[in-house]
Parts: structure tokens; C-alpha cells; sequence
């Protein structure tokens, strides 16, 4: 029983050994990788990896932050290198960072070096979509900018040498000697009328002035008549005022003058209507008395019997 007991005891010290080695090649393997670095993502497309390799120094203002943890041939960008880079973890990488390849002329040992963006903005912390770590944009150094001036330069140069070239040809001399021969020939003629080009000159030189005293003399007319023209409106205001009172003035007597006449045409219509009645009644009986006066014998001897009304006798 005690020999069960100890191969037990053993076996268990064996046991929680194992399981202390493991945690331990795990923590050294991984967790504190994880621990001490941050993990980025750089595909290097327009710029040449020769010298770079696993372990190679990963610099930000050439100061070592980090070390390159590894690259492959990217599937997701034609003709680029993902170089994965560890970079430790209290080194700050904001948005807008950027990375290219330093390398020293004379051995020929290539480094990352990043130029970190804005120090207001915020950290390069989240992947991109289908990315396992934070992706540093590719950019360009000091030596790359200079390439391509020169190469910018080289083939401007190149242009210019051709258009040199054209202009230069056989016709063209031919067409600049004959315009200098044009010239020297104009020149010659120019010295020789010198006289009449300064009388010529001299003529000009008076009619400005001509002109000159001209628009002076215009300006000052155009003053003048600009006063008249002011006291002109200021009178015609003036008169536009008057006329304005005036025929305010009129169109009140011609109110009251309309309200007298209508008082007068009713009175007249009263009066016209009394007079017409009376006219009316006195027609009546110039009527009645014409008719009486027509017939002398009624008047004598008194009417017929034929003349007299219903109801009426002879006396």
C-alpha cells in the first residue's frame, strides 16, 4: 500500500511539472508577445525589399521601436509584399502613418522606417476587413522623391532637347535668317527716314495735346451742363410741385361746382315740372275755349240737343 501510495504522489509532482512547463513555454512563446508588441500590416508595392529581412530593424525617426516578424507575397495586392512588423507596444502609431525602406548604402542592410501621422488623431489600432492586424499605408522616402525628380527632370530634359531640336531644323534657320534679314533691312530703312519719323513723332505728340485740350474743354462743358442740367430738374420740381397744388385746387372747385349744378338741376326739375303742369292745364282750357269760339251759334243760342251731354236739357 505504501508503494501504491508513493508511485501516486510521484506520478502527480510529474503531472503538475508537465502542466507548469506548459504554461510556461506558452507564456514565452505567445502571451508575452502579445504582452510587450503590437502587431502591423505593411504592403510594400512601388518599393524594392532587397537587404530586408527577418529581425531587421523596424525605426521611427531613427530610433528602433520594432523588429520585422516576417513578409510574404500578397494575395490580395498584385505584385506586393505584406511585411508584418512587431512594434513595441508603448510606441504610439497614429492614423496616417506611413512606412518605406531605409537602406544603407554601404552594406546594403535594409530597415523599415515609419513616419508616424498626426499626433492629434487617433491610434492605428483597428484592422481593416479581412486584415488579422492594423494595415501602415506604403509611402515614399527622401531618396525615392529625389529618384523621381531626377527621372521627372531626365525626361523633361529629353523633351526639351527635342523641341530644341525642331526648332533648330534646316527650315526654321532658314525662316530665323530671313526674319533677321527682314529686321536689319527694316532697321536700315528706319534710320534712314529718321527725320520723318521724328516729325512724324512730333505731329502725334501735338495732337494728343490737341486732344488733351479737347477733353479738358469737353469735361468742362460737360460740367456746366451738368449744374444746368440740376437747376433745370430743381425748377422743373419746383413747377411739378405748383401744378400738383393747382390741380388739387382745381379738382376741389370743380367738386363743388358738380355739387351745385346737380342742387340746381333738381330745383329746375321741380320747377320745370310745376310750370309744365300749368302750361298742361292752361292748353286745356285755351282748348275748351277754342273749341267754344268755333262755333258762335252755341255761344248765342246755346247748344244743339245733339251737342248736349247724357243728363242734359235745353232751358
Amino acid at each position: 500500500m505504501e508503494t501504491e501510495g508513493r508511485y501516486t504522489l510521484v506520478g502527480a509532482v510529474v503531472l503538475a511539472v508537465v502542466g507548469l512547463l506548459t504554461l510556461a513555454i506558452v507564456w514565452l512563446t505567445g502571451a508575452a508577445d502579445t504582452i510587450a508588441y503590437q502587431t502591423y500590416t505593411i504592403y510594400f508595392k512601388e518599393q524594392s525589399l532587397d537587404g530586408l529581412a527577418v529581425g531587421s530593424p523596424v525605426k521611427m525617426r531613427g530610433i528602433k521601436v520594432g523588429v520585422v516578424d516576417g513578409y510574404r507575397f500578397s494575395n490580395k495586392q498584385e505584385e506586393a509584399v505584406a511585411v508584418t512588423a512587431r512594434i513595441d507596444e508603448g510606441v504610439p502609431v497614429h492614423n496616417g502613418a506611413t512606412a518605406f525602406i531605409k537602406r544603407n548604402l554601404v552594406t546594403g542592410i535594409a530597415a523599415v522606417e515609419i513616419t508616424n501621422g498626426p499626433t492629434e488623431g487617433p491610434l492605428l489600432s483597428k484592422a481593416p476587413d479581412g486584415e488579422r492586424y492594423p494595415v501602415i499605408a506604403e509611402g515614399s522616402s527622401d531618396i525615392d522623391k529625389v529618384a523621381t525628380a531626377l527621372s521627372r527632370l531626365a525626361v523633361n530634359g529629353a523633351q526639351v532637347l527635342e523641341k530644341m531640336n525642331t526648332l533648330l531644323s534646316d527650315e526654321n534657320q532658314h525662316a530665323i535668317s530671313q526674319t533677321l534679314a527682314n529686321l536689319n533691312e527694316l532697321s536700315r530703312h528706319l534710320a534712314a527716314n529718321k527725320q520723318d519719323l521724328t516729325a512724324a513723332v512730333r505731329s502725334i505728340r501735338d495732337a494728343s495735346d490737341e486732344f488733351r485740350l479737347a477733353g479738358a474743354s469737353i469735361g468742362q462743358a460737360a460740367t456746366r451742363a451738368e449744374g444746368s442740367i440740376a437747376s433745370v430738374g430743381q425748377n422743373a420740381n419746383v413747377a411739378l410741385k405748383e401744378a400738383t397744388v393747382a390741380m388739387v385746387k382745381l379738382q376741389r372747385d370743380a367738386n363743388l361746382i358738380s355739387q351745385q349744378v346737380q342742387q340746381l338741376s333738381e330745383s329746375g326739375t321741380l320747377e320745370l315740372n310745376s310750370v309744365s303742369r300749368d302750361v298742361r292745364t292752361s292748353a286745356d282750357v285755351l282748348t275748351t275755349a277754342g273749341q267754344r269760339l268755333s262755333n258762335p251759334r252755341t255761344i248765342l243760342f246755346g247748344p244743339d240737343k245733339k251737342q248736349l251731354g247724357p243728363g242734359e236739357k235745353l232751358p
